[in-house]
């Protein structure tokens, strides 16, 4: 779903759309990703939804400039401006690796009211973060000043090791894309260097008081971020259902597409029933 209108908040540019009509539904992609990811489950569930897409600002189609932060609390926030800019009441939420973060955020330190929370493989609990995304965050400048070819050859190399099948030529040319170039490559690194663990810290003893609807979605075969955070995230949170998907990595919605819809479908089905 292509991304046609824009705010602006605090001098920054985000890019979103939506699209369908019913209950609001909004996706929140995480990192390196943008909403890209989400789009073929976004077009399908907007035969029953009004379905909100959004690229975080720092990430795609929203704007990169270098003097603007883009670290957590700055994406919580963004969150929050722009759920009021679109005047939802309580809309489903379903996010993504650091989406999950920004959302928790929005949820519990400012009050952002959802109808329901689906995390899937989800930035959410101590500790987080690849190998090479915790190498690049402690060379940061060294990465940053990389030849393009060179850079685009890394970039792929990790992308690439979020998936446990393999990626699409095509599925890497859209992930990638937006992190090459000069402004791409000082985004990408940027945002890594401003990945924290103190902005989920502060999370982590709130979970507990969670009370909506929240459901957990994990590949069985993430390495980027082990499935025992799923179980333990299930624990954390009162109420809470996981499913676990065999034969899927991080990037669950190319490893496993059909599994992941069905159980987006399924969940917001059995919301609608209650």
């Amino acid at each position: 779903m292509h991304l046609k209108e824009q705010f602006t908040w605090r001098g920054r540019r985000i890019a979103w759309s939506t699209k369908g009509s019913g209950p609001a539904v909004v996706f929140c992609h995480g990192t390196p990703w943008s909403s890209v990811l989400w789009a073929p489950f976004a077009e399908a569930l907007a035969k029953d939804h009004t379905v909100y897409s959004w690229d975080m600002p720092g990430y795609g189609a929203s704007s990169m400039d270098p003097t603007h932060d883009v670290d957590l609390v700055v994406q919580g926030e963004a969150f929050l401006a722009l759920l009021d800019h679109w005047a939802l009441q309580n809309p489903h939420v379903i996010a993504h690796d650091y989406g999950g973060a920004v959302s928790l955020r929005a949820h519990l330190l400012h009050g952002a009211p959802f109808a329901s929370l689906c995390l899937v493989d989800a930035v959410a609990l101590r500790p987080w973060g690849s190998p090479f995304f915790n190498l690049v965050k402690d060379n940061t400048e060294v990465f940053a000043q990389l030849p393009e070819a060179v850079h685009r050859g890394v970039l792929e190399a990790y992308i690439a090791g979020a998936s446990h099948h393999g990626l699409r030529a095509e599925n890497m040319t859209e992930l990638a894309d937006p992190w090459c170039g000069a402004k791409g490559q000082a985004a990408f690194y940027r945002q890594i260097a401003q990945a924290d663990e103190t902005y989920t810290a502060v999370l982590e003893p709130l979970l507990v008081s969670m009370s909506i609807p929240t459901h957990i979605i994990w590949g069985e075969n993430d390495t980027w971020i082990p499935a025992d955070r799923a179980h333990r995230l299930h624990k954390a949170i009162p109420g809470s259902t996981l499913s676990l998907v065999p034969q899927a990595g991080h990037l669950i919605h190319y490893d496993a597409p059909v599994a992941l819809a069905t159980e987006l479908t399924r969940w917001l089905h059995m919301l609608s029933r209650t």
